[in-house]
């Protein structure tokens, strides 16, 4: 048996502009250790990864969109970073909102490198520490929270949100996400 067994993970992504390994590697690690994983894209338009911002990446289908799903049907949200999609997701209002409901309703919320726009745009991070991308430290005080520089940062103040600074984190990014829906796991 998996770890993760039995859990929902709900992933968020525009369709153009993701970081390549920032959606995948996730997506598989969390499949692998027994979660199901589904994706949601502003359309259901393939995905068009990108590598370093700027070159073409895997492409990839979305299994729903923003829409159709629901924070009540998933036990947690990870939101991959790419400046591009992070800066397209943060104007979805779907997207937005499916943030600030996970939140909400005490849900494990993920974000890695530039993915905590989102979070920043969903207005949830006063009174948090989290880390990201360097360049989103001033937006990241700016909305009320600490910013730190590590691999990983665990913020348990009203519910759990779990951040990331770039792709070389992704291994504890996804060993903090298990460890978010299965404490005992890692």
């Amino acid at each position: 048996m998996a770890a993760l067994d039995g859990t929902t993970v709900l992933v968020i992504t525009t369709n153009y502009g993701v970081e390549q390994d920032e959606i995948i590697v996730p997506t598989e690690e969390l499949r692998k250790r027994g979660a199901s994983v589904t994706i949601a894209a502003k359309t259901t338009d393939t995905v068009q990864t990108l590598v370093g911002d700027k070159d073409p990446g895997k492409s990839l289908d979305p299994d729903t969109t923003f829409d159709a799903v629901s924070a009540g049907d998933f036990d947690a949200l990870v939101v991959p970073g790419g400046t591009i999609n992070a800066d397209t997701i943060r104007g979805e209002t779907a997207a937005i909102d499916l943030v600030k409901a996970f939140v909400e309703q005490g849900k494990p919320v993920a974000a890695i490198c530039h993915g905590p726009w989102t979070l920043v745009e969903a207005g949830v991070l006063p009174g948090r520490t989290i880390t990201s991308y360097p360049s989103l430290q001033t937006d990241v005080r700016n909305a009320g929270a600490e910013w730190v520089d590590r691999e990983v940062q665990v913020d348990e103040t009203n519910g759990t949100v779990i951040t990331s600074r770039n792709p070389d984190d992704l291994p504890a990014f996804v060993d903090a996400i298990q460890a978010a829906l299965v404490p005992a796991s890692v």
